[in-house]
């Protein structure tokens, strides 16, 4: 908890004094008629006094009410009428109160909880000891930022930083990439990206929540692609589209593991364990204990467990009819299990060492009308191009974005 101090008061000495007097409090339940402590004890102090603390939670708000010195019936009504109204997200809740003491103890005049966005509650005491409400909306206002830079010889993550890309967001961005760039192999230094995400800001012009990326832009001596975040009427999540309002989103990711370097390839070769030439049905990704594990594309749980030379393995049937095989997990997230529907990019697991195996990777196969096939170079296919309507409303957000951009250089 941080305590401050209200103007003429010692924050620190009332809250000495609030505790003391909360351990000092008679045994058995107290009366709730109006925010009161059971008695003034050493909590004592002259009328009109303020004190403003801020909060971890909302589930501390009670225990910290009960700190400065009023009743716990009290203390809870107070923490359940402002959980109705502020929810019980995480996050800091700055809580003001005003109160005054009598020979009955302490009651509370007014108090008010308020969360980084606004959102808002006053609790007001009456006459009669019940508490007037009123609640404030969050007023919050959203603004775009875009950032440019080159890839260094590092890493993508440090070059993105670097550019200016926070760092919470770094990862959706290599993300929008997944269909049509393998990050670790596709890029060089030089390589040009540029970002756009808008950052929602309070009254005060106070960061809040997390920075949402819309906008991302990869330029590599082959390539290039410049892609817009866009939730479709109808649609339950964004998907990244190009400017032409083409779909990113192919049957399968090529790499379903984050950040991880292929160290054996498909095709023949000699086997590090068994000693022999042996053909190698899929590809390895190297990758630290505990990588998330993605699934390629919509699908069924086939097959979900531990199995022998395999270790910890997955089996998914795609709606198309192929099917993949993830090998060696570390673990399988609970709940998945044979009969359930995964989607694109959903974690199914975590990159291990289990089975016949050397070191911690993934060995990940694409088989098609049951026979396996190199997850590399087969055909993605191509996405959905938005039309009608939809497509009328994705120009608005790509061309609203553009100008930002523009602005920018």
């Amino acid at each position: 908890m941080r305590w401050y101090a209200a103007p003429g008061s010692s924050a620190a000495i009332l809250l000495l004094g609030a505790i003391a007097a909360w351990s000092a409090r008679p045994a058995g339940p107290q009366p709730a008629a109006t925010i009161s402590a059971p008695g003034p004890g050493p909590m004592a102090a002259p009328d009109g006094k303020s004190s403003t603390i801020v909060v971890p939670g909302i589930v501390d708000l009670a225990p910290n009410l009960l700190a400065a010195g009023f009743a716990r019936a009290d203390a809870d009504a107070v923490a359940r009428r402002t959980a109705a109204a502020l929810g019980v997200k995480s996050g800091e809740i700055r809580v003001s109160f005003d109160y005054r003491t009598t020979p009955d103890g302490l009651h509370l005049e007014q108090l008010t909880a308020t969360r980084s966005d606004g959102t808002g509650i006053t609790l007001t005491a009456r006459s009669d000891g019940s508490l007037a409400e009123t609640r404030q909306v969050a007023q919050l206002s959203r603004k775009l930022r875009i950032v440019r830079g080159e890839l260094d010889a590092q890493s993508f993550y440090s070059s993105a930083v670097a550019a200016g890309v926070s760092d919470a967001i770094v990862s959706d961005f290599a993300n929008a990439f997944q269909f049509d760039f393998d990050l670790q192999r596709e890029v060089a230094p030089g390589d040009i990206i540029e970002a756009g995400f808008e950052q929602g800001y309070n009254s005060a012009g106070e960061e809040v929540g997390a920075p949402v990326l819309v906008y991302a832009s990869l330029s590599t001596a082959a390539k290039s692609r410049a892609l817009y975040r866009f939730r479709a009427p109808g649609e339950a999540q964004a998907e990244w589209f190009d400017s032409n309002g083409r779909s990113t989103r192919r049957a399968l990711m090529r790499t379903p593991v984050e950040a991880a370097r292929i160290s054996s390839g498909f095709g023949m070769r000699d086997h590090p364990i068994l000693g022999y030439a042996k053909m190698h049905r899929g590809t390895d990704f190297a990758a630290p204990t505990g990588t998330p594990i993605y699934a390629s594309g919509d699908a069924t749980v086939v097959f979900a467990g531990p199995k022998g030379a395999n270790g910890n393995f997955v089996k998914l049937h795609h709606d198309n009819g192929w099917e993949t095989l993830y090998l060696h997990m570390n673990r399988i997230l609970a709940g998945v299990a044979p009969g359930m529907r995964v989607v694109q990019g959903q974690q199914i697991g975590e990159v291990g060492t289990t089975g016949r195996s050397t070191g911690p990777h993934l060995h990940y196969e694409v088989h098609i009308d049951g026979q396996p096939v190199n997850p590399l170079s087969i055909d993605t296919g191509t996405g959905r191009t938005l039309s009608g309507k939809a497509l009328a409303a994705f120009r608005s957000v790509r061309n609203a974005i553009d100008t930002q951009r523009a602005a920018a250089e």
